[in-house]
């Protein structure tokens, strides 16, 4: 059984910085591409970063509000990823989700991606 489960979320006030975890198990994860998401409430799920199977460091930024704010890393001996976000802005509050695409290559679209986390609350006040 595939489990991905995201820490780290929170309530936030503008300016301050984040870093959410994402800690999976039951899937070869050195073959899957990780990414990050987000849904705003009343919005589409948005993709904001990516990592391919063959790397450590963020391979790909999406949203153009925050891939200047992003940073994604993956630990293979770990079997997790982190999502670090600076400079919090009120429009970053959402429910933010990890997800593994199958292949092992990274892509904005959420129907790639074959497992999801439950996803972490993020909350950014003025």
């Amino acid at each position: 059984e595939v489990q991905m489960e995201e820490s780290g979320g929170g309530l936030f006030q503008a300016g301050e910085s984040l870093r959410l975890s994402c800690s999976v198990a039951g899937l070869r994860f050195r073959e899957y591409a990780m990414g990050w998401f987000r849904q705003a409430p009343g919005k589409e799920r948005e993709a904001i970063s990516c990592i391919d199977y063959r790397s450590s460091r963020t391979t790909a930024a999406y949203a153009a509000s925050v891939k200047d704010r992003v940073a994604t890393s993956r630990d293979s001996a770990q079997w997790t990823v982190s999502l670090q976000m600076r400079s919090l802005r009120p429009e970053d509050t959402g429910i933010y989700y990890c997800a593994a695409a199958r292949g092992g290559y990274c892509s904005e679209s959420p129907d790639s991606y074959e497992y999801w986390g439950q996803g972490t609350q993020v909350t950014v006040s003025a």
